[in-house]
């Protein structure tokens, strides 16, 4: 039975990793350097939505293993700062631009810990999971209280007219984010950019205004 369940395993990391390999995004950010595929979903949301300008300070959620930090730090340039916070840690980057920091978003001293460094950002990047049950309701339930902690965080250190792109996962509960980004936004968007895998039920919201009136929702 043992040697049954572990060929089986094989048989599973085996297909998973032809899978990847035959990834053209995966096999796009070996070559160009980037620590993640997910560094094409920050620039497609960045090209349709133009989230980051030069100079601009900016706080990246969940950022390990630091392929949007990656992108980011490149977008916002010399003048720019860009903090990545997750609760792994994350290897430094050869970027003087930026930071990390290894902390628990739903643990309330982050918030202090975040600001510490960051006053006031422009931007803030949102692309959090939870540990994943395999049961999609759980999941999706959890990644909901993971956005509403963000949100927590976007009240204390996003300026006024601040953006934030967020991953959110579609099922029952999503309604609960997509309802308090309406609320703290004037503007929320949903688009799912073509490196999200076709499988995939992540859609990203792009939230623009943060604390200004006339709330209106658009997905693309």
């Amino acid at each position: 039975m043992p040697d049954t369940t572990n060929r089986l395993k094989d048989m599973k990391n085996k297909s998973w990793f032809d899978t990847r390999s035959r990834d053209p995004y995966y096999r796009r950010a070996k070559k160009e350097g980037y620590r993640s595929r997910a560094a094409y979903k920050l620039e497609q949301l960045d090209s349709k939505y133009r989230i980051l300008k030069r100079g601009s300070s900016v706080i990246d959620l969940g950022a390990a293993p630091g392929g949007w930090l990656q992108y980011a730090s490149r977008k916002v340039g010399a003048k720019g700062t860009v903090l990545g916070v997750d609760k792994k840690e994350i290897e430094p980057l050869p970027a003087s631009n930026v930071a990390t920091l290894r902390a628990d978003i739903t643990d309330p001293s982050t918030i202090e810990k975040i600001r510490k460094q960051v006053d006031q950002a422009d931007v803030l990047l949102v692309d959090l999971s939870p540990n994943v049950s395999g049961v999609w309701e759980v999941d999706v339930a959890r990644q909901v209280e993971l956005n509403l902690s963000a949100l927590g965080v976007a009240e204390r250190v996003l300026r006024k007219g601040g953006k934030m792109a967020l991953k959110i996962f579609e099922g029952k509960d999503s309604w609960r984010i997509k309802t308090a980004l309406e609320s703290s936004f004037s503007r929320v968007n949903l688009f799912k950019p073509p490196a999200s895998r076709k499988k995939s039920s992540e859609i990203y919201a792009i939230c623009e205004g943060f604390g200004v009136l006339s709330v209106s929702a658009n997905s693309s």
